[in-house]
């Protein structure tokens, strides 16, 4: 897993927490929210590309598994591959772990689908974009 590119570090926040006293399940979301566009970017998938190109992208399945509580303080590293790239979709997965003992706190596999803004419906990666990715699935 230490070849996988490093897609968001970050801490855990008190704000962050639930009533229990652990990160509340809507942070761990948003921080694989945060590794997926960092990771979108790697593949060429920017801002400027989103915008430029009227393209967006749409989450139609996330499988998280929750291994490990994360508290007030911990310091977080996601790291992420790639898994699948088709005309249309991809499908990828986050690992974030904490950043001193290297201890994994949880996984996420996600599946998105490129859309045209416009016409609001799924349209293929152009292939540069399927090209890097599939490179990438190798790496």
């Amino acid at each position: 897993m230490t070849e996988w590119p490093i897609t968001y570090r970050g801490a855990v926040y008190p704000a962050e927490c639930d009533h229990v006293g652990h990160m509340n399940v809507a942070y761990y979301v948003a921080k694989f929210d945060g590794a997926t566009w960092n990771y979108f970017a790697m593949i060429g998938m920017t801002p400027d590309y989103f915008r430029t190109q009227n393209r967006g992208m749409a989450a139609v399945q996330q499988n998280i598994a929750y291994k490990r509580e994360l508290m007030p303080g911990d310091v977080v590293t996601v790291r992420t591959r790639l898994l699948e790239i088709r005309e249309r979709v991809i499908r990828f997965e986050h690992i974030m772990a904490d950043s001193v003992s290297g201890e994994v706190s949880a996984t996420a596999e996600m599946t998105g689908v490129h859309l045209d803004k416009a016409l609001r419906r799924a349209c293929p990666f152009p292939d540069e974009i399927l090209q890097r990715g599939r490179a990438m699935i190798g790496a």
